[in-house]
């Protein structure tokens, strides 16, 4: 089972938006997957960015009081559950890729790399 972290940590934030101070309007999203097989962890990264819209703001929430989870759900809500879906599939893919590769890069006058059995 893969394990997806989502850091949305870092923003950019208007000053000043709609009577509100520090009104975030774009996340810079960082999701890392690992998985633990044969006693190996395995990881792989995505990175973006998603903007946000803040056209009809309900329920402002001051800065100092926002936290990760509540921007990774902001992040995920403008992105759409298609975009999540396609996001940790890369990375499920890319993780199974590393446990099974189909391709290696080898270097001509070297031994190749001894397979993991």
């Amino acid at each position: 089972m893969i394990t997806y972290d989502w850091n949305c940590k870092t923003v950019d934030a208007y000053v000043e938006q709609g009577g509100n101070d520090d009104v975030v309007y774009n996340v810079h999203w960082r999701v890392t997957g690992t998985k633990e097989e044969g006693g190996k962890q395995y990881s792989s990264t995505n990175i973006g960015t998603q903007t946000l819209d803040i056209s009809e703001i309900t329920d402002f929430i001051p800065f100092d009081q926002v936290t990760n989870e509540q921007v990774v759900a902001w992040t995920q809500a403008a992105m759409g559950e298609e975009q999540v879906t396609f996001i940790e599939t890369n990375i499920a893919n890319a993780i199974e890729l590393e446990i099974n590769p189909v391709s290696v890069t080898l270097t001509v006058g070297q031994p190749a790399p001894a397979v993991d059995e």
